[in-house]
């Protein structure tokens, strides 16, 4: 075994020690061949109000854009299948449905220290090999790195129609992170599409986000209408987000390739039981401290308070139940006007008579156009 060889079989060894499940090598050069899809997508403005976007495309493109000095890049991926059917909590409308990956520690903070724990192993094992003395870099979400198409090249999977990567081992649940270095290895072979025929991720999204296979538009998708953009989610996705109130699992979840995956070893990665099915009343009564209190960690703290609530405001509009009708008044008057905004949508879904007759006095005191926009759409005299 050459001493690249051997360095690659401590590679997998180790990634496996430190609780990643899936590990492969792409080639340096990073060139994916979403490219083209990326480009369309920026040029059809599907990417919603993410900026950065278009801003970093070049960057995204080829790793060697990123980093001219990288020759190889190792990428991992750490199992973080549910416990449970994640589609079971949708049946529950007084109830907010969290994504699967936000249930418990952010990935973020668990992924990274290992990835340079590992990148330091490697090249220490790289210069005791005799290899020469080399750099690496690590990302997870940090830089404009395409993660998935790189997992493609790397052997972990393939990009699938919901563009998401699909493993034949895990399925749709992995987390992606990678490790950039200037060591020279040998790649492995790429993953090859094995959707088929396949329509199960297109047909189930609760808001037609998806144009065409393999296409997303971001600005039809709940994950993005719920954490990534700051203004009200337009009124016409309102009623389909049901009681997802952070985050869409519904494409990942009806993939067939899922019952070959496993659930989630890693203990900071199994979800916390108070956010498995977490009641829209409590939620819908945290001020600022108490949604840092018990967001702290979590992926879901990034967003705010304001954004989260006016998110279960739209849940609790959806879910009929008239018990939640104390709390939903109770933001009309809220200092946020995100969140006035969505408490008078909320209230017409489950009062309509009573949002009307609050209607006339609320806008004789309201000066925020979003927020009078909404006491205008209500239907009625």
């Amino acid at each position: 075994m050459t001493a690249r060889e051997t360095l690659t079989d401590f590679i997998r060894k180790d990634a496996g020690r430190l609780g990643f499940s899936a590990v492969g090598i792409a080639p340096g050069t990073g060139d994916v061949a979403a490219g083209p899809r990326l480009d369309e997508f920026i040029a059809k403005g599907r990417y919603g109000t993410m900026g950065w976007m278009p801003e970093t495309a070049e960057r995204r493109r080829s790793a060697r854009a990123l980093w001219p000095e990288v020759r190889s890049i190792v990428v991992l991926g750490m199992n973080y299948g549910p416990q449970d059917d994640p589609l079971a909590i949708l049946e529950r409308p007084d109830r907010g449905a969290i994504s699967v990956y936000a249930r418990h520690r952010d990935y973020h903070d668990v992924i990274k220290g290992r990835l340079k724990e590992l990148a330091g192993r490697m090249v220490a094992k790289a210069r005791q090999s005799g290899l020469g003395d080399h750099d690496a870099k690590v990302f997870v979400d940090t830089a404009p790195v395409m993660e998935k198409p790189l997992g493609e090249m790397a052997g972990l999977g393939w990009q699938g129609k919901h563009t998401n990567l699909v493993s034949r081992e895990h399925g749709s649940w992995l987390f992606l992170g990678s490790i950039f270095t200037t060591l020279e290895m040998p790649p492995d072979t790429p993953g090859r599409d094995l959707c088929g025929s396949c329509r199960a991720c297109q047909d189930v999204c609760p808001t037609d986000a998806f144009p065409e296979p393999y296409k997303l538009d971001a600005r039809r998708c709940i994950s993005y209408l719920t954490i990534e953009t700051r203004k009200p989610v337009p009124p016409e996705f309102r009623a389909a987000m049901g009681n997802r109130i952070y985050g869409c699992d519904d494409c990942l979840a009806v993939c067939p390739w899922n019952k070959f995956a496993g659930k989630a070893s890693e203990a900071k990665l199994i979800a916390r039981e108070d956010l498995n099915a977490p009641k829209l009343a409590d939620l819908l009564a945290l001020d600022d401290a108490a949604f840092r209190a018990l967001f702290s960690g979590s992926p879901i703290k990034r967003i705010g308070r304001d954004k989260f609530v006016s998110n279960c405001l739209i849940a609790a509009g959806n879910s009929g139940d008239p018990a939640l009708l104390g709390a939903v008044r109770g933001h009309l008057e809220d200092a946020a006007p995100l969140v006035r905004a969505m408490a008078i949508w909320a209230l017409a879904r489950l009062s309509p008579e009573d949002a009307l007759q609050r209607r006339p006095a609320a806008l004789d005191r309201e000066d925020d156009p979003v927020v009078r926009s909404e006491w205008h759409a209500l239907q009625g005299p």
